[in-house]
């Protein structure tokens, strides 16, 4: 099962409380989103098809308890090899579709009469229903496991817009692309996902997404760690094959015991213990000495290697 089908699921059981306000706002969310007016004129029929049952269910024990009718209902079955089962509701006829729209402010249907229904949703649990419905209609999520990714799709501009506008005013980015035909508003990041997975009542699917990023970040930091405690051993390790070389070539050349005394205990210490850090090195030493003091010793080394080095290549 889908990530997104676990979110849906768990959206159909989110209660209302019988209150009316939300009922409608759900409905109002299924029928912008949905697009579901009927092209044909004749039966004026509002048609939804889904392959959710609950979403199925929901929808239509919605519209018995608001408006007392019963939606006919068509259950089909796909003859491709899923053999997926869609369930066709025709939620009511264009008097009763006429009624929803009115309780909105919406005279007819035609996107430039959307405007009244941001208006209209000024309840805080209207506005969640309206987006609750608005995801169970068209909405998808990514698994957070691969990517924070989730997207509600919708025929009407001015209905993406809506959701646009609803989630911004909860401080949620959302980004309006054309895909399609259809006017898809997306967010990306996972603190946003789970801000509106939050809003619209998915609060288990919400835990385990917040599982998910945990564990990602805790992965990531480790990963991190990981990678800069290796570029720092390799960058220690490079040093000391470097030094140790220096040395050796200043060893064979004109002796370590020509060089101060500070030097020359400096290399010899370097020669006995190859893998230290420059911090144990100057533990070492006596009197002791910091990093700095040590690196600035070997940095020396080097430059005396180097010359000699160029001297041999003049000669």
């Amino acid at each position: 099962m889908s990530f997104s089908t676990l979110v849906k699921d768990e959206l159909c059981r989110v209660e209302l409380h019988h209150d009316v306000c939300c009922m409608k706002s759900e409905i109002l969310g299924v029928i912008l989103t949905g697009n579901l007016f009927s092209n044909d004129k004749n039966s004026g029929n509002v048609k939804m098809v889904t392959e959710n049952a609950a979403f199925a269910r929901r929808v239509y024990s919605t519209i018995r308890k608001v408006y007392g009718i019963s939606p006919e209902v068509a259950i089909r079955r796909s003859s491709k090899l899923k053999k997926h089962v869609s369930y066709s509701i025709i939620l009511a006829s264009m008097q009763v579709i006429n009624k929803i729209l009115y309780d909105f402010g919406i005279s007819a249907f035609s996107v430039n009469d959307f405007n009244p229904v941001k208006n209209n949703l000024k309840r805080v649990c209207c506005r969640k229903s309206f987006l609750r419905a608005a995801f169970l209609t068209g909405g998808s999520i990514s698994d957070p496991e691969k990517t924070y990714h989730l997207e509600i799709s919708t025929h009407n501009n001015m209905c993406a817009e809506i959701i646009k506008e609803l989630l911004q005013e909860y401080g949620i980015n959302v980004k309006i692309i054309i895909r399609k035909g259809n006017y898809v508003a997306y967010i990306k990041e996972g603190e946003n996902i789970v801000d509106f997975l939050n809003i619209i009542g998915a609060h288990a699917a919400l835990m385990e997404l917040e599982n998910v990023r945990i564990l990602k970040d805790m992965r990531n930091n480790v990963n991190r760690i990981v990678n800069c405690e290796t570029a720092n051993l390799e960058k220690t390790v490079n040093a000391s094959v470097r030094q140790m070389e220096n040395i050796k070539f200043i060893q064979s050349t004109i002796g370590i015991d020509k060089l101060p005394d500070n030097l020359i205990e400096i290399a010899d210490m370097r020669l006995e213990y190859s893998e230290a850090s420059l911090k144990e090195l100057g533990e070492m030493l006596h009197p002791r000495l910091g990093k700095s003091g040590v690196n600035h010793r070997l940095r020396k080394l080097d430059e005396i290697a180097d010359q000699l080095r160029n001297n041999l290549g003049r000669n």
